[in-house]
């Protein structure tokens, strides 16, 4: 755990890292709190009509029933999917994975059949839990799921088999470096990844939790984040940072954001601690006369955030955003934090401790103040992932000897701070997701009317970016407001409504290089000029 000092510098000195050789997230974050603390509050369920609360000692039954129900389908090393929004059942299924030393694999609820088809065929998925609606998009794609076994719908069809089995389980005594996640990336160059994480990611992210917010936890704690669990800063930034530190979490992503709706919810509950993604909280500043909330530490990243967004924090929520900074396959390594230094606005922060993050020139060689470059960390560290799921070339190709490269551009400031300068790929960074052209590019090739498309981001004072496509239509096609609105719609109902783009271009011709690559550099100039 991270020990507050007089600054920074003594912080970072004083920590080392103490992450045994055996080592569960399943057994961490459910069986060793549930041993003392069994009547704890876990997690406080606010996504339907009424409150649902679990406690540490029902959350450990639950666990071991469905890790011996799962019992004949699963073993170590096998992968589970995971198609819910946050839930108590969504903690259920992936500490139950860990347990049972299997994979947990997070899926976005608002996957289109593309999306899910690809990330569970390439992960040989073979048990999926999810809801009815996920149930309904998994149902076309069986076929071409040889290695899925079973669906397990979470009500009556889980209630069932739950009922059925031993609250006594054995978990699996795994290594710190064995595997137990699988989250893919946003795909920014071709067909999304999958990063592996070992059991070590958790404590890897802690430091980075506790600093990014002003040394959690604190006596009242009870943590928040409108960011889906399906993503890397939902669950390892919040879910399970919590429920190791056995502070409660709060369950709740709205079907469609509004500062409104946050505000009453952190008021309701009187929540404390929050990750708020940058959208958010640009959203929630334009709200006329918020409610007054009680927190006492907000964090946020994806993107830096400007002096005026830092000073509303200040005055409207009541403590000062930290920003942090990482990315799925090795995250949460940068952070600002107030309770040891005053914000520093449109920089990032701190590395924290625990990780070795420089700012590199193109020989390895640290930058100087002030001297932009590669923002990479030093191998090995606990949050780093494993590899890339059946993808070896693009993990060789993430490293530079011993430092993996982010593939982001920084600047290390006077203050020991490093400057975020922007994406050194064609990443696009809207409403606090990080999200591949290419994915979206493909598509919209599978498009009748599509010859040709290009993707990228726009300047968007809301979303940061917002996602613009050009694109290039058969012979015969009439470019019309009605086909841009039909293009738009088959991306948001094949990948997410988050990657449907917010304008589509009609061009007669891409720009190419000689090899054949749209030039997307090209392409966001033009979005600069109308």
């Amino acid at each position: 755990m991270l020990t507050r000092k007089s600054d920074y510098n003594q912080t970072r000195d004083a920590f080392c890292w103490d992450v045994p050789t055996h080592y569960n997230i399943g057994v961490d974050c459910c069986d060793r709190i549930a041993m003392d603390r069994p009547d704890a509050v876990a997690i406080i369920d606010a996504s339907g009509i009424e409150l649902r609360t679990v406690t540490f000692g029902a959350l450990r039954g639950l666990t071991n029933r469905l890790a011996n129900a799962l019992a004949g389908d699963i073993g170590p090393g096998d992968r589970i999917a995971v198609l819910l929004p946050q839930s108590i059942e969504t903690a259920v299924t992936h500490l139950t994975a860990f347990k049972m030393g299997a994979i947990s694999i997070p899926l976005f609820t608002l996957f289109g059949v593309d999306a899910l088809l690809h990330r569970l065929r390439d992960s040989g998925a073979r048990v999926v839990v999810t809801d009815t609606d996920g149930a309904a998009k998994l149902a076309a794609l069986r076929d071409d799921l040889p290695d899925l076994r079973r669906i397990i719908i979470v009500g009556a069809d889980l209630d069932t088999l739950l009922a059925s089995q031993s609250d006594q389980f054995d978990p699996v005594d795994t290594l710190a470096d064995d595997p137990a996640l699988l989250i893919y990336t946003s795909g920014t160059t071709g067909a999304p990844k999958g990063a592996l994480h070992a059991h070590r990611v958790l404590p890897g992210h802690l430091p980075g939790v506790e600093m990014s917010h002003d040394f959690f936890p604190q006596p009242g704690d009870l943590i928040w984040t409108p960011a889906d669990w399906a993503w890397i800063g939902g669950l390892l930034d919040v879910l399970l940072p919590a429920l190791h530190h056995a502070v409660p979490v709060v369950a709740c992503r709205f079907p469609k954001f509004t500062a409104e709706a946050a505000f009453a919810l952190m008021r309701d509950l009187n929540v404390r601690n929050a990750f708020l993604p940058p959208t958010a909280l640009k959203m929630m500043r334009q709200m006329a006369d918020p409610p007054a909330v009680s927190l006492r530490s907000v964090a946020s990243g994806g993107e830096t955030l400007g002096a005026e967004l830092i000073d509303w924090g200040q005055r409207v929520l009541g403590c000062t955003i930290n920003e942090f900074y990482g990315q799925t396959e090795c995250n949460m390594i940068v952070s600002s934090c107030a309770a040891l230094a005053a914000a520093e606005p449109g920089v990032m922060g701190f590395a924290v401790p625990g990780h070795d993050v420089r700012v590199l020139d193109a020989d390895g060689t640290p930058c100087p103040v002030d001297v932009e470059g590669d923002i990479a960390c030093r191998a090995p560290d606990p949050v780093m992932f494993l590899r890339y799921w059946n993808n070896p070339t693009a993990t060789a190709a993430k490293f530079r000897g011993d430092w993996l490269l982010t593939g982001d551009r920084g600047i290390p400031t006077a203050s020991g701070r490093i400057r975020f300068k922007g994406r050194d790929d064609d990443v696009i960074s809207s409403a606090g997701y990080r999200i591949g052209p290419a994915e979206i590019e493909d598509c919209l090739l599978t498009h009748d009317a599509v010859r040709m498309a290009g993707v990228v981001g726009a300047p968007d004072a809301i979303r940061g970016q917002a996602i613009v496509a050009f694109v290039q239509l058969r012979d015969g096609v009439v470019a019309d407001a009605a086909l841009a609105a039909a293009l738009t719609d088959h991306v948001r109902h094949r990948l997410a409504a988050h990657e449907a783009p917010r304008e589509v271009r009609f061009v007669e011709t891409l720009p190419m290089t000689t090899t054949g690559k749209i030039i997307r550099a090209d392409l966001r100039a033009r979005c600069t000029v109308g």
